[in-house]
C-alpha cells in the first residue's frame, strides 16, 4: 500500500468534517490508485476524482462543514477504451478502492467494512452506466463512504456538472408538478431537500435571473432550516411542499436544457446518449459554472494556508 503522509485533520475539534481536506483526499486516493494499477498490474488507467455533493458551497471560510456531514460521497471519472473495460481489471480497481478507503479513512477514526459495488445508478448511460462502491463505518463517525464511477475522462468540474442531469431527473420523481405530492418517509424527503440545495448551489451561475429571484427566498428558508437541523416531520413536510409547489426543479432543468440542445443532446433522454458524450459539458455551461465551482476551493486553501501554511491533504 502507498504511504499517505496526511497533513491537516479531516475533522475539526468540534467533529465537523473539513470539506477541503475531504475533496483533496478523494483526489489523491484516485491518483494513488492510478499508480498502483500501473505498478501492480502494469495497466494504464488514469482516473480523476473529487467530492460529490454541494455542502462545500455553503461551508465556513476554511472549508469546515456547517452541519454534521455523515454521508461521504466521491465522484470518479474512468477512462473509456482502456484496460478497465475488462471485467477482471475493473474488479482489481474496486479491490484497490476498498483497501485504500479502509486504510486512509481508518486514520481518521472510521472503520469501513462490508464493501458493496457494481450497483447501476438510475438515469445514467444505458451502455456504460454509472456504478457505485459503498462501505459502511462501524464506528459511527460517518454512515458510509460511497463512490460513483462515471465512464469518461473529465475534470472534476465537468463530471459534477454532467451529473446534475441525473440528479435533476431523480428530483423530478418526487417534485413532478403533474402528479400529487408523494407520501414519503421524512428521512427520504430530507435527503431530497438536501439535493435541491446541492443542485441550486451547483447550477446557480447558469440559472436565469428571473428564476434566481423566484428561488432565492425559498432556498434561503430551506438552508436556514437545514442549519438548525430540520428535525421535525412538520418542518420537513412544510419545506417539501414549498419546494414542490414552487417548481424549482424545472428551473434547474431549464439551465441545462438549451445549452445541451444546441449540441443536439436532450438531457431528458440522457440514458441514450452516445457513450463518448458521458461527462460532456458544452462550453457555454463551462464558462458560467466552472469558475463558480473552483472558487470555494481557492478560498478554503487561501484561508487554511494563512493559518497553517501548506495544506495539501496528502502529498
Amino acid at each position: 500500500m502507498p504511504q499517505y503522509n496526511i497533513l491537516g485533520n479531516l475533522y475539526s475539534p468540534n467533529n465537523r468534517i473539513n470539506l477541503f481536506y475531504l475533496h483533496n483526499l478523494f483526489r489523491e486516493i484516485a491518483s494513488h490508485i492510478t499508480v498502483q494499477m500501473k505498478d501492480k498490474y502494469n495497466l494504464d488507467t488514469p482516473i480523476t476524482a473529487g467530492m460529490w455533493g454541494g455542502s462545500y458551497m455553503v461551508a465556513l471560510d476554511d472549508g469546515e462543514a456547517r452541519t454534521n456531514v455523515v454521508r461521504l460521497y466521491s465522484i470518479v471519472s474512468l477512462p473509456q477504451n482502456s484496460p478497465l473495460d475488462d471485467k477482471e481489471n475493473f474488479e482489481r480497481l474496486m479491490n484497490l478502492y476498498q483497501k485504500n478507503f479502509a486504510l486512509v479513512f481508518g486514520r481518521y477514526g472510521l472503520d469501513l467494512v462490508d464493501p458493496k459495488w457494481g450497483e447501476t445508478i438510475p438515469y445514467s448511460n444505458k451502455i456504460c452506466p454509472t456504478t457505485a462502491l459503498q462501505m459502511w463505518d462501524t464506528k459511527g463517525r460517518a454512515n458510509f463512504v460511497r463512490a460513483f464511477f462515471v465512464w469518461n475522462k473529465a475534470s472534476w468540474e465537468e463530471s459534477i456538472i454532467y451529473d446534475m442531469i441525473r440528479n435533476i431527473k431523480t428530483l423530478k420523481e418526487l417534485l413532478n408538478i403533474n402528479t400529487r405530492p408523494a407520501k414519503k418517509e421524512s428521512s427520504e424527503l430530507k435527503f431530497l431537500l438536501q439535493d435541491v440545495l446541492i443542485t441550486y448551489a451547483t447550477l446557480r451561475a447558469a440559472l436565469t435571473p428571473d428564476f434566481v429571484e423566484h428561488a432565492e427566498p425559498i432556498i434561503k428558508s430551506l438552508f436556514d432550516q437545514f442549519i438548525m437541523g430540520l428535525h421535525s416531520e412538520e418542518s420537513i413536510e412544510e419545506q417539501y411542499h414549498r419546494v414542490y409547489s414552487s417548481a424549482l426543479v424545472y428551473g434547474f432543468e431549464e439551465a441545462l436544457l438549451e445549452p445541451y440542445k444546441k449540441e443536439n443532446l436532450d438531457i431528458r433522454n440522457v440514458e441514450d446518449w452516445p457513450v463518448d458524450k458521458i461527462n460532456y459539458v458544452p462550453n457555454e455551461l463551462k464558462e458560467k459554472l466552472v469558475p463558480a465551482l473552483k472558487a470555494p476551493w481557492k478560498k478554503f486553501k487561501m484561508n487554511l494556508e494563512s493559518k497553517y501554511g501548506n495544506v495539501n491533504s496528502i502529498n
